[in-house]
């Protein structure tokens, strides 16, 4: 094969962005995925003529003038999504022991709205949004018009989400409520950061939005400018070593066969997938591979996937998130196996006032498919066929526990497990969120985008904060070590 600037392993988001960043900058990018279809957690698959998304069921800061809408501004793909601004009194809707709350849009509304079930409460909420704003502006676009990605927040990295949460609001019910949405973000209580807490929520209050047929969109119009730009972006590409001479990659062998040269790595792999696949070299110490493979994951997720009969659910523009004890987060040992929280996202068509597909989300261990841990994707037999529809089944009865009863509507379910996660995108243990950040030893968790070896880089949701956001935000650094933050910083700033 021809010699690229650079190469690119994994067609995840992270990936897709640097490529399209250093594209445009001139680079000569080429992009190796293993799988079939690009995207990585973007992919939407296709059963019978039913989209599936796999794993960004909606996005934050879209509006004019926010973050996201900013970075895909300069991408050049915002005019090109096909995007549903989700319900501004209810974008998501929170079920906890028996009563409802809604998460509406804007910060003002966001409190007053809460406050309507929480009088009490009133002050204490403004000043919890207010918070979340604070950690907000530490990436806003002001920022990048005056040359920084982003500002230092490791206050909030050492700050607990739950403790931070109860020193700012006093009623218990209040502070389940404002943290039921934690699946969003992997949440641990007493590990997740205020952090990641604060940058999550805050995107989806600032404007929430939902993807119209498919979140597949994205990657395709990435892959858009990748190759506008003169870059290539090849599938059934699978990277299964990295060459090493002296203390630089010289090259990418695919497939156990072919062999791509670059001047510069960029792996969009996990890093402990990566340094599995990395010749031994002096440079990359013992300790540090160690270091990396002790991290700990997050947990995974099984989704069904609930095709519904022909108009027979009229399409909700909310999330639903359903908590069955009084318990909103998912960390221990008494949660596996058990079925207490769910998050249904309805699915958006373009023509129809109807959803055909209700994803639901539920939190799983990998330790509950240790019977098919050694297996492969279509050879795990039936007895993991079977496992599958129990458990749809199992979610199907918590629902319907919780009020939600789609009996009769139901033509058809899918599910996926970890185990679809892990072979599919590489994560260890089929972690949905990467790897945890812990509040308590938030630097453990940090890992930084350059290696000891001079020309191999990180990006993905395992550097800093995982979804749409925080991917984008570490291949803004990914790709400052090539062009200069400053320069890059301001170029997306005044786009």
């Amino acid at each position: 094969m021809g010699k690229y600037d650079i190469i690119i392993a994994g067609s995840g988001l992270g990936g897709l962005e640097c490529a399209a960043i250093l594209s445009k900058e001139g680079y000569n990018v080429c992009v190796l995925e293993k799988n079939v279809l690009f995207g990585g957690c973007l992919q939407t698959y296709i059963r019978k003529g039913h989209q599936f998304d796999t794993g960004i069921h909606y996005i934050g800061s879209l509006d004019e003038g926010q973050i996201m809408n900013q970075y895909f501004k300069y991408f050049g793909i915002m005019d090109k999504l096909n995007i549903k601004r989700l319900d501004a009194d209810s974008f998501d809707t929170i079920f906890y022991k028996d009563k409802v709350y809604n998460y509406a849009v804007g910060h003002d509304h966001f409190a007053d709205t809460l406050a309507q079930s929480f009088p009490h409460e009133r002050e204490n909420l403004k000043a919890y949004t207010s918070i979340l704003k604070d950690v907000s502006r530490l990436i806003d676009v002001d920022n990048l018009k005056k040359g920084s990605i982003a500002q230092n927040g490791m206050k909030y990295f050492y700050a607990s989400a739950t403790q931070m949460i109860a020193d700012t609001v006093k009623d218990e019910t209040l502070r389940s409520v404002l943290a039921a949405t934690s699946m969003l973000y992997g949440g641990i209580k007493n590990s997740s950061t205020f952090y990641h807490h604060a940058m999550t929520n805050n995107s989806y209050i600032e404007s929430p939005y939902r993807f119209v047929d498919g979140t597949m969109q994205i990657a395709e119009r990435l892959i858009d400018v990748i190759r506008a730009n003169g870059g290539t972006v090849l599938n059934n590409k699978e990277v299964t070593r990295l060459i090493v001479t002296d203390n630089q990659v010289t090259a990418a062998e695919v497939n156990n066969e072919e062999i791509f040269e670059a001047d510069h790595f960029i792996s969009n792999i996990h890093p402990k997938r990566t340094l599995e696949i990395l010749e031994k070299s002096r440079y990359i110490k013992n300790a540090y591979i160690s270091r990396i493979n002790a991290l700990p994951n997050s947990f995974g997720v099984f989704t069904t996937y609930l095709v519904m009969k022909p108009e027979s659910q009229p399409y909700i523009n909310s999330n639903y998130y359903v908590h069955g004890t009084d318990n909103v987060w998912y960390n221990d040992d008494s949660s596996r196996d058990k079925i207490n929280n769910a998050l249904l996202c309805f699915q958006c068509n373009s023509n129809s006032d109807y959803t055909d597909v209700i994803s639901v989300l539920t939190p799983m261990y990998m330790s509950e498919l240790k019977e098919w841990e050694n297996t492969t994707v279509g050879k795990r037999g039936d007895d993991y066929i079977a496992f599958k529809k129990t458990y749809s089944n199992k979610v199907l009865k918590f629902l319907k526990g919780k009020g939600f009863d789609f009996s009769g509507k139901i033509e058809s379910i899918y599910s996926t497990t970890p185990l679809s996660y892990r072979d599919y995108t590489g994560t260890p243990h089929g972690s949905a969120y990467g790897i945890v950040k812990d509040c308590k030893f938030p630097e453990l968790g940090f890992i930084s985008t350059k290696t000891k070896l001079k020309n191999l880089y990180f990006t993905g949701q395992n550097m800093n904060v995982h979804g749409a956001l925080g991917v984008t935000l570490t291949s803004m650094f990914t790709c400052a070590d090539f062009v200069g933050q400053e320069y890059l910083a301001k170029k997306v700033g005044n786009a």
